[in-house]
């Protein structure tokens, strides 16, 4: 069984750790609907794009080529290094605020749903960002937020492109502080 696609979009994938609250879980409702394939285990997952907060390469629009993109789904207490050991081309999200309600305003401190969606606009995928957003009472608050950024990151050619937009928005929030 494959997630839903829409025309020649990425598959969406999610290795569930099911260390979160079910009733809280963005990923879970997401299969629900079929917008996603849950995988319980590293071996069950398909190698893709795998994001990763603790990668050394941010996601640009020259990683849409994957056929399969991929989230961990757990706990931000849990979410450290070692969690992160599925096979795959490693990507960290750049600089977004989250919208969700438990961290809403927070730089980094994305959903599952969240990052897939973000992922999806710098994929040039918005439609389909729109479409898993639209599950969550808040989800089109989360491109509302992130309007500015997401359409700058889906205009780079690359990774260091991405990285020197979200410089901008770093420099930006040091200064507000």
């Amino acid at each position: 069984m494959h997630a839903a696609v829409v025309d020649t979009g990425v598959d969406l994938h999610v290795r569930y750790e099911g260390d979160d609250d079910p009733e809280k879980c963005t990923a879970r409702k997401l299969a629900r609907f079929d917008l996603v394939d849950l995988h319980r285990s590293d071996r069950a997952t398909p190698y893709g794009v795998v994001l990763n907060p603790h990668a050394e390469r941010a996601l640009s629009p020259a990683d849409a080529d994957h056929d399969a993109l991929i989230a961990l789904d757990c706990s931000w207490e849990s979410a450290d290094e070692a969690r992160f050991s599925l096979p795959g081309d490693h990507r960290a999200l750049p600089y977004l605020v989250a919208a969700n309600p438990v961290n809403f305003g927070r730089p980094l401190r994305l959903t599952t749903v969240e990052a897939l969606a973000a992922a999806l606009c710098v994929f040039g995928e918005r439609d389909r960002a729109e479409a898993i957003l639209g599950k969550f009472t808040w989800g089109h608050t989360f491109l509302e937020l992130n309007a500015e950024p997401l359409r700058r990151y889906a205009d780079c050619a690359d990774s260091a492109e991405v990285v020197a937009v979200q410089q901008e928005y770093l420099d930006r929030e040091r200064s507000d502080a």
